[in-house]
């Protein structure tokens, strides 16, 4: 056994950060080995499929492995450090360490392929003593040996034929990553007849290339290999193609979304809105002290008059639990915000917003935007949204068709604010204008729910006066 199962050498597990995650990808260290830590201090920082954490150690130490390297996902429940709670090594005790420490490294276990898990088969492959012998092989030697025998002893070639299934079930599958085994299976390659030059015995889509010409055609079907082959002259062209591994935010955005658009029937209906008194509103509230310092915007204005509308019709606050069949009312509001950020797309929450005052909305706003552009954004923060606002007209849209965030029965999308021709008390006058989206599910929000909230939202920000009245 080596040093790291002593009783003195404690493990820290890859801990689940947030709500029924599986992993997360180590980001950053910021500790190295021999370096002492104490309980509390920030070892390292991960990303999750929802924002990148702060991990703290639970106990000092002094750090003796560090078991993966910045850039790996990690399974929740792994060991990701290694800490002698001793307080300090004794010198000797590393140069001991590595007699044992190469036998324990059969870690070839760690790069893991998708599908293929930790297979207890690779525990068990042995170096062969003798030649490798196919089953073909041991048959063909089997016939050879009968038929010059003659009429020797039957038991001779029986035996050879019994061993060849249980050979040919221990060999070991090739390794390869999915879209390698797809190329392959497209150009006719036999994996098993590929020579692997990627880490640990991996094969790459550069091998399947080199193992083409390796391959048998059929005369009669002369046209075939040469399909499959025209895809191949393109794809290693790496110039011409950036391939970008799928994980953390991205990976989770998108199993959400693809969950969220096959599971709620969506609608979504539109609403072009003269906006141009709550513009007024908003530089007037800019000068107001109760607000100074905080972040007002027509955003602040658009997720107040929401809110008014979720008050005035409460059924829309709603989610649908499909286990129980039951369709759930919630009598709070935790409005998320869809914020884009270099990680990607995220839906913090402000929690409770309809009960806050406006100065209140100002800053939980200022604080989600602040740390959603820092990367700080916590999962807690991005858990029990009830409803979501998205702007997309910050990038200059004029409207969309949003997905509902998982769980949510509404999304408003808002468009850019223009300046349009506008019939204006009879007349055409040039006014500030937007195009407001609302989609929902419609197993919870019939039409006319969904038109009276759209309609409500666009009353308020046409004559932002109603704030007062109706909210």
């Amino acid at each position: 056994m080596t040093t790291m199962t002593e009783a003195s050498v404690r493990e820290f597990k890859m801990p689940d950060v947030g709500e029924g995650l599986t992993e997360a990808e180590i980001l950053k260290w910021y500790v190295q080995p021999g370096d002492t830590v104490t309980d509390g201090q920030v070892v390292c920082e991960v990303e999750t499929a929802k924002a990148a954490v702060e991990l703290p150690i639970p106990y000092d130490g002094v750090v003796r492995e560090l078991r993966f390297a910045e850039g790996t996902t990690v399974d929740v429940g792994t060991a990701i450090i290694a800490v002698d709670v001793t307080g300090g090594a004794p010198a000797e005790e590393p140069a001991a360490a590595p007699a044992p420490e190469p036998e324990k490294k059969p870690e070839g276990r760690q790069p893991v392929l998708v599908g293929y898990g930790v297979a207890t088969s690779s525990t068990k492959r042995r170096p062969r003593k003798g030649p490798e012998v196919t089953v073909a092989e041991a048959a063909a030697q089997a016939a050879v040996q009968q038929e010059l025998n003659g009429h020797g002893p039957a038991p001779v070639p029986a035996p050879a034929p019994a061993p060849a299934p249980a050979a040919h079930e221990e060999r070991p599958r090739p390794l390869a990553k999915p879209p390698v085994r797809k190329l392959a299976k497209d150009l006719g390659v036999d994996l098993a007849t590929v020579t692997p030059s990627g880490p640990d015995g991996i094969i790459t889509r550069e091998d399947v290339h080199a193992a083409v010409p390796a391959v048998p055609t059929a005369a009669p079907q002369p046209t075939a290999p040469e399909t499959a082959v025209t895809p191949a002259a393109v794809s290693p062209d790496t110039a011409r193609e950036t391939r970008i591994p799928v994980k953390g935010v991205r990976k989770a955005t998108a199993a959400a979304m693809v969950g969220s658009a096959f599971t709620a029937p969506h609608v979504t209906e539109f609403v072009t809105v003269d906006v141009t008194r709550t513009m007024k509103l908003v530089e007037e509230l800019k000068q107001d002290k109760d607000l100074q310092g905080l972040r007002v915007n027509p955003l602040l204005l658009i997720a107040k008059a929401l809110l008014v509308a979720i008050k005035r019709n409460p059924d829309i606050n709603a989610s649908w639990d499909e286990a129980n069949q039951e369709i759930v009312l919630k009598h709070y509001v935790n409005l998320g915000i869809a914020a884009a950020t270099p990680r990607g797309l995220i839906v913090p929450n402000i929690k409770d917003a309809h009960a806050k005052t406006l100065p209140q909305l100002a800053e939980a706003l200022g604080e989600l935007v602040g740390t959603a552009r820092d990367g700080k954004t916590s999962p807690v923060a991005m858990q029990g949204g009830t409803v979501t606002i998205t702007n997309v007209g910050v990038f200059g849209i004029d409207t969309g068709t949003p997905i509902l965030n998982p769980g949510e029965a509404a999304i408003l999308a808002v468009g850019a604010i223009k300046l349009q021709p506008w019939v204006h008390k009879g007349k055409v006058k040039p006014r500030q204008v937007t195009t407001l989206a609302l989609s929902f599910d419609h197993r919870l929000v019939d039409g006319e729910l969904g038109s009276k909230v759209l309609a409500d939202i666009a009353a308020i920000l046409e004559q932002p006066k109603r704030l007062i009245t109706w909210g």
